[in-house]
């Protein structure tokens, strides 16, 4: 499910004006970042990340990186899954609303759109008098195939 709702270059473009508006000076390790989520078919770790963005610039530190995903997360060019024992994996935020399905035994991802949980939750929070603005789902399980494993 990779469905966009914006090009790379027009994310690159708001990630210059959010830049200059904070007061910090351009950075490619920023728009690297951005371009390896983008075009990454997976939610990627930070060292995932760091790997990726070290075959250009082999000086790019864990630390930067760990910065700059906060800045990119405050800013809303990227999302945060949790992962439970597998720490943290990011996303491009340019992507329509999902869900996820993370397996517990090898920290596989699975996205999913239920039209249905959208409109019960929209139901549950209009039923307590009030306006969702954002959920985050996720469904931790065991895959098939970890399951075959055991």
């Amino acid at each position: 499910m990779q469905n966009r709702l914006e090009t790379l270059e027009s994310i690159l473009e708001r990630l210059r004006v959010s830049i200059k508006k904070n007061g910090l000076k351009n950075s490619k390790q920023r728009e690297e970042i951005l371009s390896v989520l983008y075009k990454n078919r997976r939610h990627l770790s930070p060292e995932e990340i760091a790997n990726e963005i070290r075959i250009k610039d082999k000086n790019t530190s864990i630390s930067s990186i760990y910065r700059i995903l906060n800045f990119l997360e405050k800013e809303h060019f990227i999302t945060t899954l949790e992962m439970d024992k597998n720490g943290k994996r990011y996303e491009i935020a340019a992507k329509s609303h999902h869900d996820h399905i993370i397996c517990l035994e090898c920290g596989g991802i699975t996205e999913f759109v239920d039209s249905k949980i959208e409109e019960r939750q929209l139901k549950i929070a209009a039923a307590n008098e009030c306006r969702l603005i954002s959920h985050d789902m996720r469904l931790f399980v065991v895959c098939k195939k970890c399951q075959k494993q055991t």
